[in-house]
């Protein structure tokens, strides 16, 4: 069934891409270069943490990953992941691989979309320079808010998808 998704997204993609070559074959060019420098320029931060997730799957077994993160470490898994998301710059692109390996490996959903909600909403990294635009008051609102919902939402798809 998956091998049949991603063919039908296949199939779709080279016949948008066709319609888009007809219709303008210059733009359509310019688009696919965009695209490759794109790619080029996140390639080096997939590969190294692909590598760095590669190498901790290989010294960290799944038993530690459940105790950790799984679905019985409960509320603490919910705080650790949601810590791990809240400093981590991370592509959004490369934190999808990385959730699914650790699914893979244990993890539970709860704690992988907290994961996942604090790395693309919450930034304690950046919150300096958010500051500086948003102001700092603006930016600590934000990020509260977004932490707090990533929990929310993190209990609806453990319902969802339990």
């Amino acid at each position: 069934m998956n091998n049949l998704f991603t063919i039908f997204f296949y199939i779709i993609t080279v016949f948008l891409l066709t319609l888009s070559f007809i219709k303008s074959k210059a733009k359509t060019i310019l688009s696919l270069k965009r695209a490759l420098k794109m790619l080029f320029n996140v390639f080096p931060q997939f590969l190294a943490i692909l590598l760095l997730m590669g190498l901790l799957l290989a010294f960290v077994d799944a038993q530690t990953i459940q105790n950790i993160i799984g679905t019985k470490s409960g509320i603490f898994g919910m705080l650790l992941a949601s810590l791990l998301g809240s400093i981590s710059l991370v592509p959004v692109l490369i934190a999808f691989p990385i959730a699914s390996r650790l699914l893979e490996n244990g993890a539970g959903i709860i704690q992988i979309t907290v994961f996942i909600c604090t790395l693309t909403s919450v930034g304690i990294v950046t919150l300096p320079l958010e500051s500086k635009y948003l102001g700092k008051k603006i930016a600590i609102l934000r990020n509260t808010l977004f932490y707090i919902s990533a929990f929310v939402i993190a209990l609806i798809m453990g319902v969802v998808l339990s």
